[in-house]
């Protein structure tokens, strides 16, 4: 059965604007896309649904999510200041949780990106296997990474051993929608030859990588001097940690992971050289704005990652470092971050033509609500390695699309729905959420899942988790 939706306007992304635009749907992918009097004609026995006043366009993609943290929203608000204490206790906390605990909070965490427009997300995990499961649960789109740890090089091949039996539970939850993945945590987590035999495992095996990167000057001081909270850290657990007097990026470089086309996270304390590095690679970044501004990490080169067209999207990071789930907050926190201040438009200053031509050809002016949108969307796509699938509305694609409402007092008058988008909405004017065809959220609820119950089992393992601390 095909079905038609409908609305005052689709942004296919990909090409321009429709008004009074339809997409057509049957079964998980999209039949056509155009106005709604050519797609009516077209099927004339569909079931229509006319959305009104409001924008359909390709579902969102969080790039870059834990969503297994949902639980400790607000529950690192006073080590914010001090980076090592916040990961130690974010650490400490987390080892409080069960299987079941990590289920639920990934579970919530899902149901908040489905009813924020998020179709697809991908999630950094502990228990990526409990990760898996909620995103099945709750019908949306992704890869989860299983994250590894390990600073010691002397037990580097005891933790892949580790990280290939975590595989292999994973691999029997595998879907079309729901993809396993591998995640060194960071540089500063993990060891040189950890580094080298997971970028192997990854290439041998095919899988999608992501690694936290140049997410602060405390890693920069570890990298470049060998000094800092990290390096002191790792020498009070007897590991010497030298000094390599190369930034991350081209330490990732040394030790293969940039051979995977990594996802990489943050990148925030990057030059032009770790740019053009991550670019030739074909590496893809998450920049996640407010994450790090919340922390006090800094601002990432957003206006320089368009300029040199990495593959880029957002991530919200976790809610423990941020407090919301919202691909279009983030969109907007980075347009109008990246305006402020030095180098906020770094084209102009440095004499080089800027590349901000999107998919079908359009010029942008630098830093607009297109280019922003399109990294909501088709750019996390790439970022992920999935924009054969999502990310734009395009007939033979998955049928991952959203509508989100343009009537509300904030947005009028909504006179051009991507400047609405970006600078007047947010995931609370989400109507409908679809992920390969099938409706996730609508009418105000998430169709898959009982939302008051895992609201309660949260926070009764919140409840728990500072018992714990407290004891």
């Amino acid at each position: 059965m095909t079905a038609i939706y409908s609305a005052r306007w689709v942004l296919p992304i990909a090409s321009p604007a429709i008004e009074n635009g339809a997409v057509a749907v049957a079964g998980e992918t999209i039949a056509g896309v155009g106005t709604r009097d050519d797609l009516i004609a077209r099927f004339p026995n569909a079931v229509a649904t006319d959305f009104g006043p409001s924008v359909l366009l390709p579902g969102l993609v969080n790039a870059h999510s834990h969503l297994e943290l949902t639980v400790m929203r607000g529950f690192l608000e006073s080590e914010e200041t001090d980076f090592f204490a916040w990961l130690r206790k974010l650490t400490v906390a987390r080892m409080s949780m069960t299987g079941d605990d990590l289920f639920v909070s990934a579970a919530c965490g899902a149901v908040e990106a489905a009813r924020a427009g998020i179709t697809c997300v991908g999630d950094s995990s502990s228990a990526a296997t409990q990760s898996m499961k909620a995103l099945r649960e709750i019908g949306l789109r992704g890869i989860v990474y299983q994250e590894s740890f390990g600073p010691d090089p002397q037990l580097a091949d005891e933790n892949v051993a580790k990280l290939r039996d975590q595989l292999e539970k994973m691999r029997a939850l595998d879907s079309a929608h729901v993809r396993a993945g591998v995640s060194p945590h960071a540089p500063y987590t993990v060891s040189a030859p950890q580094l080298e035999l997971i970028a192997q495992l990854a290439l041998e095996e095919h899988l999608p990588l992501m690694m936290h990167a140049a997410e602060s000057e405390a890693e920069t001081l570890f990298m470049l001097e060998g000094a800092g909270p990290f390096a002191e850290g790792l020498r009070a657990r007897g590991i010497d940690w030298q000094a390599q007097k190369v930034s991350t990026i081209e330490y990732l470089a040394r030790h293969r992971v940039l051979e995977t086309r990594p996802l990489l996270a943050h990148c925030i304390t990057v030059d032009d050289a770790d740019i053009e590095t991550i670019r030739s690679a074909g590496a893809g970044v998450a920049h996640c704005p407010k994450s790090n501004a919340k922390l006090r990490h800094g601002r990432a080169p957003f206006g320089k990652f368009l300029t040199a067209n990495l593959n880029l999207g957002f991530g919200s990071d976790s809610v423990a470092s941020n407090n919301n789930c919202d691909i279009f907050e983030e969109a907007r926190f980075a347009t109008l971050l990246a305006r402020v201040g030095r180098g906020s438009n770094p084209t102009v200053r440095e004499g080089v033509a800027p590349q901000n031509a999107l998919p079908d050809g359009r010029a942008t002016a630098p830093l607009s609500a297109e280019q922003a949108l399109f990294a909501a969307t088709l750019g996390g796509a790439r970022a992920l390695g999935l924009d054969n699938q999502i990310g734009s509305l395009v007939e033979g694609m998955q049928a991952d699309l959203i509508a989100v409402a343009l009537d509300g007092a904030h947005q009028q008058p909504a006179t051009n729905p991507v400047d609405a988008l970006i600078f007047s909405s947010s995931g609370r004017d989400v109507r409908m959420t679809m992920v390969a065809g099938k409706e996730v959220y609508r009418n105000d609820s998430v169709t898959t899942t009982d939302e008051l119950e895992l609201q309660l089992q949260l926070q009764t393992t919140r409840q728990k988790i500072e018992s714990s601390l407290t004891q």
